[in-house]
């Protein structure tokens, strides 16, 4: 039912258009009676209860950043079966993005170009919303990834991460910093060891007792990849989320026209697949087994998700799958990992 409403229909909408109808629907099916009736068909199967960063997880595959930028539909995702969600980017100032359209799909390789820009309503509004789901007793773990405001200096990036990490830290799960996002200017040259160091430092001591990640981009060459995750160990940050998008336009099968005129932004899907996994595996081989490596790029699959635990992920995210496989995306994973 679902690849032909997407081929008849959503395919030949606006992306972004399409995806906040998707929004108006996924946040209804998080109000009872809808949640009930929804999780009763998605519910993960308790073995697949998972253990990581101090918290409970149904299930170990989850919603990555960029789907809900705004914590405005945790309730419903949770209904569709993902077993944590990782809501932003959120900027501690709000902010509108670039300018649309912003968001292309390449249908044959199953894959997206994005640049979004950050686009959300501040760190503040993030928090309170934040602050009324954590009062649900039924909710997900809820992850928040945070980003630079495009306002803001390169230079002064640290302080205006401790913004956003002193107003989420205390009403999120986890915090992820995203560093690796192609689509803010200078964003992705804070990676550098020299530069991340005091920046993450800093972010660390203002996330106080809630657990600090990294989000990498995967065109990282491998040694600076294993600079990072050694930086992570040694500041004593709780993880690494690998991978961000991807700035690479190779072996694409999409017409190249096509590709063209999408434009520059971060590449996600099945594209990223194998260096995702490489990533993953260089992390995993220079980490202590008690850090969590959350891995993220390419996923679509039962067997991809497998694939990745056991490569050592503690957790998997995707998203770009969930536009090509549709709303039961979460619980054909679920059930394939059960």
């Amino acid at each position: 039912m679902y690849p032909l409403l997407f081929r008849t229909v959503l395919a030949r909408m606006d992306p972004e258009t399409a995806h906040h109808a998707a929004m108006i629907v996924i946040r209804m099916l998080g109000v009872p009676p809808f949640s009930w009736a929804a999780r009763a068909l998605t519910r993960p199967d308790p073995a697949l209860g998972t253990r990581v960063l101090g918290l409970d997880f149904d299930s170990p595959f989850g919603l990555a950043a960029g789907f809900d930028k705004d914590v405005r539909a945790v309730a419903g995702l949770r209904a569709l079966g993902f077993g944590h969600v990782e809501v932003g980017t959120v900027t501690a100032i709000p902010q509108e993005g670039n300018p649309r359209p912003r968001l292309f799909r390449l249908i044959p390789d199953r894959a997206v170009v994005n640049r979004m820009g950050f686009n959300n309503r501040g760190a503040e509004q993030a928090a309170r919303r934040l602050r009324r789901i954590r009062r649900r007793a039924n909710r997900p773990v809820i992850g928040v990834n945070i980003g630079k405001s495009r306002v803001v200096d390169v230079a002064d990036a640290a302080g205006d991460y401790v913004r956003s990490a002193r107003m989420l830290a205390p009403v999120a799960d986890y915090l992820v910093v995203n560093v690796s996002s192609p689509n803010t200017p200078g964003l992705r040259g804070l990676q550098a060891v020299e530069t991340l160091r005091p920046l993450l430092r800093e972010v660390r001591d203002a996330a106080a007792a809630t657990p600090l990640l990294v989000k990498i981009a995967p065109d990282l060459p491998d040694d600076e990849v294993e600079a990072v995750a050694g930086l992570a160990v040694d500041l004593g940050l709780a993880g690494l989320v690998a991978t961000n998008t991807t700035i690479s336009r190779a072996g694409l099968a999409t017409d190249a026209s096509v590709v063209e005129a999408a434009g520059a932004g971060g590449l996600s899907g099945a594209p990223l697949t194998r260096r995702s996994l490489e990533v993953l595996r260089l992390v995993r081989a220079v980490v202590p087994a008690d850090f969590c490596v959350v891995s993220v790029g390419g996923v679509e699959t039962g067997d991809d998700v497998r694939e990745r635990l056991e490569a050592g992920a503690d957790l998997v995210q995707g998203y770009t799958a969930f536009l090509y496989r549709g709303p039961l995306w979460a619980r054909q994973i679920n059930t394939a990992l059960r």
